[in-house]
């Protein structure tokens, strides 16, 4: 029996799955999951050091955007893989477009010049150093009085 493909290849996959069986590995459009930017994220003493996978990314299609305290990476992809024969006919035409972002809160302290990114091998490598905020302290201000 041919089953609508919103159901995937089968009606029964997700029931008749369980812990004695590995799932199929799912689509990044079928399971948003799978496409979220996987983090690691290690703290030293002077900050914080993330790695993010961005495999088959370019730097130019990242964007680090620093806003109200958040730090916001971001990644789009637009990809057309077109094979012609020599009489120009398509024998394969493919095209793939993917975006994610990720926000992390890093302090209302620090500013662009102080986050570095450098992007090489699929990994963006983010270092957030740790900057103290100073406590703001309520200070009375007296108005003199003339007479």
């Amino acid at each position: 029996m041919l089953m609508p493909s919103i159901f995937g290849e089968n009606l029964f996959d997700d029931f008749f799955d369980d812990f004695r069986y590995p799932r199929k590995p799912a689509l990044p459009a079928k399971n948003p999951e799978v496409s979220i930017m996987k983090t690691d994220i290690k703290e030293n003493e002077k900050g914080y050091d993330l790695a993010i996978e961005l495999p088959g990314y370019k730097k130019d299609d990242m964007k680090l955007e620093l806003k109200d305290g958040y730090l916001t990476i971001s990644a789009e992809i637009n990809q057309d893989n077109d094979e012609k024969d020599e009489a120009g006919n398509y024998i394969r035409r493919e095209r793939y477009y993917g975006k994610s972002s990720r926000s992390f809160y890093v302090g209302e302290a620090l500013t662009e010049e102080d986050i570095k990114a450098k992007y090489e091998d699929g990994i963006l490598k983010i270092n957030v150093p740790k900057k103290e905020v100073k406590p703001v302290v309520d200070e009375a201000k007296y108005i003199s009085i003339e007479g």
